[in-house]
């Protein structure tokens, strides 16, 4: 019996096989009344191809595949009947040159935990799941009017269980719990995850994959990381997971020079190569790479149940000379740039992917100017449902880093954003990236000794919140994490008995909660309708007020935030309407350590012109003060 059917290998080289996951690789099956295993791999350059492992006792010679019909297509298959789910196997290929390769299975949905290179036999076609009202809601929601504020982790140093002799990994299982209790009590919408496709080398965190359809085997199996995935639904959480189809690596059982020949990667090396980072890049040309990433992008939000996909380093994709010199490249057919492959490549798996599953997103993290990344693929977009906002990202961090007397000089750096927040579907992003590599951690990234660090911070954190993007941060700074992160251990969690990171702690949690009840702060976020400055041009003062705008007009929220330590004990802000506001976020309360000082909850305006306003109110603002009030657009 066929499995590899010739409609199969018709749609496998027009790239629109959005199932091949369940053809290729290694399927366990019943042929003839026979139970065993079915083997696909590509392998077009090959001279013969074989598959070992432990149910021939790795016999290279025992059991060679057939190339199918019609050969020029490349495809070896055979069934093995002695094979069977847990069995660890490779292809062992003869290239055209007479040598012999060992790879790994490139569709393999299971593998051998590193330093072991093995594909393993796996059956994924019976998971369990009880997720379907969350589905079905995801289908019918819009991602851009409803809240986003992703926890992005990595599981393997989130926590670790103490005094093992392995690494003390949680377990997918163990993770799902642990996980989702945090989560859940912080208020976080989302959690991204960093490093699920299986990936040979800890230092990457998983962004020099070899299994693009497999979870990694260090917390667990794929059953185990489906029961994830399932467990977070139930509690309603969404899913994210990093994905990474910019490059790969040249590990000698991966997908590098599989044949013997440049397969996935680009023929040219100024084409193939990121000599930077050391790795292959994909050919987008090629219909059947093409087929392979789409396939895997598909089975992660098909098959898995996730919600989204970050998609790694896009802009290395879309330029021809990113990370390059003169000589290195090749320009296009145009002289530009311009990777044409790739862009036909994004709009094609961004249309599909999405199109067939309503309510999954795309996101690109994309640190450039190209035009249109979140726009329709009718219109030459690329069709991301967001993009992260690298340059708002930037700026902020280049202004936080200022000593406050100094930050009157860069006030711009805040109110930029701004002028191009309606050119893009934007998440804000203060990522993993950040707080790597000697770039300190949040807290120590902020000017000051002591407590005015972490002051500092918190009403960093509040501007955060509450300028319009959807939000993502990553584990560990949402209370403080001193040391850089590292992926070699567990946060530090033990800080959280010091007051100081206890307060900013329970502030940022305070922060998602009132994202939560105050749709003002999300279901507006790309368009100036949902936000208005009171005040962007207070820079001598370093203040800043804005309003978040309802679509209602009811439940608004005006922020007044002081970026130094001086108090200003006459501040005024205008209005904008008249009426009554209510405090409902006041940094100076002693749960935050501040001085506790009690202040009023309602606020009245009076006929006092200020910020351009008619009405305005008086709120003595304490150093780095914060102060957020709820308010109608009504006339009283």
């Amino acid at each position: 019996m066929r499995n590899m059917t010739e409609l199969d290998m018709y749609l496998f080289g027009q790239s629109t096989h959005y199932d091949i996951y369940k053809k290729m690789g290694a399927h366990p099956i019943t042929v003839h009344h026979k139970q065993g295993v079915m083997f696909d791999v590509w392998a077009p350059h090959a001279k013969k191809v074989w598959v070992i492992g432990t149910f021939n006792g790795w016999d290279e010679k025992s059991h060679e595949m057939e190339r199918l019909e019609p050969t020029e297509m490349g495809i070896y298959e055979l069934f093995v009947p002695e094979a069977k789910c847990g069995d660890l196997y490779k292809y062992l290929i003869e290239t055209k040159d007479g040598e012999y390769l060992y790879k790994a299975d490139p569709y393999a949905n299971y593998a051998e935990l590193r330093p072991g290179t093995a594909s393993i036999v796996a059956d994924i076609s019976h998971l369990t799941w009880t997720d379907q009202k969350w589905m079905d809601a995801r289908a019918k929601d819009d991602p851009f009017e409803k809240p986003m504020v992703i926890y992005e982790v990595h599981p393997g140093s989130w926590k670790r269980h103490p005094c093992r002799e392995d690494e003390g990994f949680y377990s997918y299982r163990e993770f799902a719990h642990a996980l989702t209790e945090y989560v859940k009590d912080m208020g976080y919408t989302h959690v991204e995850l960093m490093g699920i496709s299986e990936h040979p080398f800890e230092g990457s965190w998983g962004y020099q994959v070899t299994g693009y359809y497999a979870p990694t085997s260090r917390y667990g199996t794929p059953e185990d990381f489906a029961y994830l995935v399932n467990y977070l639904h139930g509690n309603g959480i969404g899913v994210i997971l990093d994905w990474v189809p910019a490059h790969f690596p040249r590990d000698a059982h991966g997908l590098a020079d599989f044949d013997g020949c440049p397969l996935y990667e680009y023929p040219d090396p100024r084409m193939g190569e990121h000599a930077d980072w050391g790795t292959k890049i994909f050919n987008y040309g090629m219909s059947e790479v093409k087929n392979f990433l789409i396939g895997s992008a598909l089975m992660w939000i098909e098959h898995f149940h996730v919600d989204g996909l970050r998609v790694d380093a896009v802009a290395s994709m879309l330029y021809l000379d990113y990370g390059k010199d003169d000589g290195q490249w090749v320009a296009n057919k145009y002289g530009e740039n311009k990777n044409l492959e790739a862009i036909e490549f994004f709009k094609h798996i961004n249309t599909s992917l999405t199109g067939r599953n309503r309510g999954a997103i795309m996101i690109a993290e994309e640190s450039t100017a190209w035009p249109m990344v979140t726009g329709k693929a009718e219109e030459d977009g690329l069709n991301f449902t967001f993009k992260w906002n690298m340059g708002w990202m930037h700026d902020f961090l280049d202004y936080m880093k200022q000593d406050p007397i100094f930050r009157k000089g860069c006030h711009n750096k805040m109110t930029f954003a701004m002028s191009y927040n309606e050119a893009e579907k934007y998440i804000l992003v203060l990522s993993h990236d950040e707080v790597v590599h000697l770039k300190c951690s949040m807290v120590n990234k902020m000017p000051g000794l002591g407590i005015d660090k972490f002051r500092n911070l918190m009403v960093g954190y509040a501007f955060y919140m509450g300028h319009p993007g959807k939000k993502l941060l990553f584990m560990g700074q949402d209370f403080a994490q001193l040391r850089e992160w590292s992926e070699e251990r567990e946060l530090d969690w033990f800080l959280l008995a010091e007051d100081d990171h206890r307060h900013l702690h329970d502030f940022f949690k305070e922060l998602l909660h009132i994202y939560h009840k105050y749709p003002s702060m999300y279901e507006l976020d790309h368009s100036w309708q949902g936000f208005e400055w009171i005040n962007a041009n207070d820079a001598s003062r370093s203040i800043f007020s804005f309003v978040r705008k309802s679509k209602d007009g009811k439940k608004n929220l005006l922020f007044i935030l002081n970026f130094t330590p001086v108090e200003r004990e006459d501040y005024r802000v205008g209005a904008p309407t008249k009426g009554t506001y209510r405090l409902i976020l006041n940094s100076d309360e002693a749960r935050f350590g501040g001085s506790g000082k009690k202040r009023p909850v309602r606020y009245r305006t009076v006929e006092a012109e200020c910020d351009n306003r008619e009405h305005s109110f008086a709120y003595p603002l304490p150093a780095y003060g914060i102060a957020v009030f709820s308010f109608d657009y009504k006339t009283e």
